[in-house]
């Protein structure tokens, strides 16, 4: 028979003893490490969309973010999602296409942070979409300065830095300019995704003497604002008649996809899983641009 002091024991002070020793050991247990960390990473057009998603996935793998939008206030919001994950963010205020901007933009991640493992030049607009003979000069213009002249001038200035150590860098390119050519009016648009590729390529082999990656993403139709971007225009009396099958995602059975999806294939080519590739780009679109190309 037990005695009362074994059943006391058995009651109260084995479990306390129990509870005692597996708050230490969860006291002691390091949460693993992000594939990110100790990295640094700027992002251009992360105050909302894929460039949001990315900035807080990169968080939650272990960099520090620079985010960069065209007002600080714009920021607020991706600030908020990655302090509360205890990450560590820089606001940057600054228009692509406009130098200054950008160079002081690198400065300041230099004097913040003073190294930089990865860009993703994401921040663009779809601009005027319109018939060639209706669109304007400075409508093309804006659309070109900043989806063009803005990457160009993104990465121009992360190179210095990057060359360091190596790196990476991911541009956002479209399956517009790139597979598909059947919406009418996007002709300045499309011509900047497309030089936005062929820009990919040209970089990629400068840079990799310096163990710099540069790799571009072409998502199809992702549930973001970028539509807020968009001014169409006499584009239906230009269009040609297409007929799709229902659904023009064949994956999603029409859906579009998310600004998460593409987050984490940037982290991907971002990571060193993708450290053999380079070059190279990568269409996200559920076979969209495979039906309407």
């Amino acid at each position: 028979m037990p005695t009362i002091l074994t059943i006391y024991k058995l009651i109260f002070v084995y479990p306390a003893c129990l509870l005692k020793i597996t708050i230490s050991i969860l006291r002691t247990m390091k949460k693993p490490a992000g594939e990110l960390t100790g990295k640094v990473a700027l992002i251009t057009g992360a105050g909302s969309g894929i460039g949001r998603a990315t900035a807080i996935v990169f968080a939650q793998e272990g960099a520090k973010v620079a985010l960069l939008d065209r007002t600080e206030e714009s920021l607020e919001k991706t600030v908020e999602d990655i302090k509360a994950i205890g990450g560590h963010t820089l606001k940057i205020g600054a228009d692509i296409s406009f130098v200054p901007d950008m160079e002081r933009a690198l400065a300041t991640i230099t004097e913040q942070w003073g190294r930089l493992d990865s860009v993703f030049a994401n921040a663009g607009i779809n601009g005027v979409w319109a018939p060639l003979e209706d669109l304007q000069p400075e409508e093309w213009d804006r659309t070109i300065n900043t989806n063009l002249r803005g990457t160009f001038l993104t990465i121009k200035y992360a190179i210095p830095l990057l060359k360091k150590q190596g790196g990476s860098i991911v541009i956002n390119a479209s399956v517009n300019g790139t597979r598909i050519f059947s919406n009418t009016g996007a002709t300045a648009y499309s011509c900047t995704k497309a030089a936005q590729l062929a820009l990919t390529k040209m970089a990629a082999l400068e840079l990799a003497k310096h163990k710099i990656r540069v790799n571009v993403v072409c998502p199809g139709a992702i549930d973001t604002n970028i539509e807020e971007s968009t001014v169409e225009r006499n584009i239906s009396k230009e269009k040609e008649p297409v007929n799709f099958p229902e659904g023009k995602i064949p994956l999603t059975n029409g859906k579009p996809g998310k600004s998460e999806q593409v987050a984490q294939l940037v982290l991907f080519l971002s990571s060193e899983r993708a450290s053999h590739i380079t070059g190279t780009p990568v269409w996200i679109d559920g076979a969209e641009s495979l039906l309407m190309g």
